[in-house]
């Protein structure tokens, strides 16, 4: 078994270039500092390259959509590729599934590890497959050290910087990179070798997906028989029907959406996908009938109303 880390909790910060003298060009990278590249500015990047900048870090942000819609953010974006490339030598990415990541670090509109400056780290935040990420590594340039750490917590903790994190990667690469994911977590688990990370996330993913698909079913339950559904929460968060979903389900942004393939409870389908396929080579854990259950279920997911 894998020897299990939780960090201390010591906020490392570091002052902004113009505050420590320093005058960069723009598009010019220090190679005496970290610059950080957040790509996939959504929900959960955003606040993560805003909890960063706020600490002191050199930030930028990459995504498809256009810079204005990042509000303060915005003069920090940078649509282009390989300029966000040849800026950031730490890119975070967190789009939205390997699809996206293939595009973001291949293709031929973005690939940012295709140019002549490339980050030296890169760090794969969005939840995947366990096996897409050891695929990664083969498929790497050599120099770019990669890191799996999904994180887990929901926008709302992005936002305050209480993220979890699960790591996996080479111990000095990860040493280098606990300043900032302390800037953007609270608790950050180290858990071994390249997509250890990803794969304690997807096993957590698969329990938290149940959550939503049980908390839907019993309120609506409740709506039906007549219980206040606000008094059988209460009751459930100090009860054995206790869970993450129905205990913060109104600080979940998402938490009244039902299913789409495009929103935040499709990416909860993507991530019981990712699991499935992580186990597929091990023949020894057999297909249950769970699995396809808690996916028609999620696919069949109304709006939730709750009074």
């Amino acid at each position: 078994m894998s020897e299990l880390f939780v960090w201390p909790t010591a906020l490392v910060r570091r002052r902004p270039l113009e505050r420590a003298g320093i005058r960069q060009q723009k598009g010019e990278r220090d190679m005496g500092k970290d610059v950080v590249g957040i790509a996939g500015c959504g929900a959960m990047g955003l606040p993560m390259a805003l909890r960063l900048a706020d600490a002191g870090y050199e930030v930028w942000g990459h995504d498809v959509r256009p810079a204005a819609e990042f509000g303060g953010f915005a003069s920090r974006m940078v649509a282009d590729a390989a300029g966000f490339s040849s800026r950031c030598n730490i890119v975070i990415s967190v789009v939205r599934d390997a699809a996206q990541t293939r595009a973001l670090l291949f293709g031929d509109s973005q690939g940012i590890v295709r140019g002549p400056q490339i980050p030296d780290v890169l760090v794969i935040s969005s939840t995947l497959s366990p096996r897409f990420v050891r695929q990664l590594c083969e498929e790497l340039p050599e120099g770019v050290a990669l890191v799996d750490a999904p994180m887990s917590g929901a926008p709302y903790r992005a936002r305050s910087g209480t993220l979890s994190f699960m790591l996996g990667g080479s111990d000095d690469v990860l040493e280098r990179l606990i300043p900032l994911f302390r800037v953007m977590g609270q608790d950050i688990f180290r858990m071994g070798s390249v997509s250890m990370g990803m794969t304690t996330k997807v096993l957590n993913n698969y329990c938290a997906a149940t959550s939503v698909v049980a908390t839907h079913r019993v309120l609506g339950m409740a709506r039906a028989l007549g219980l206040d559904q606000r008094y059988l929460l209460k009751v459930m968060k100090v009860s054995s029907g206790s869970n993450w979903f129905a205990d913060h389900i109104d600080q979940i942004d998402w938490a009244r959406e039902g299913y789409s393939a495009s929103n935040t409870v499709g990416i909860v389908e993507k991530d019981v996908e990712s699991v499935l396929d992580a186990i597929s080579e091990h023949p020894a854990v057999p297909h249950a009938p769970l699995d396809d259950a808690l996916l028609a279920s999620l696919r069949t997911l109304e709006p939730l109303e709750i009074d």
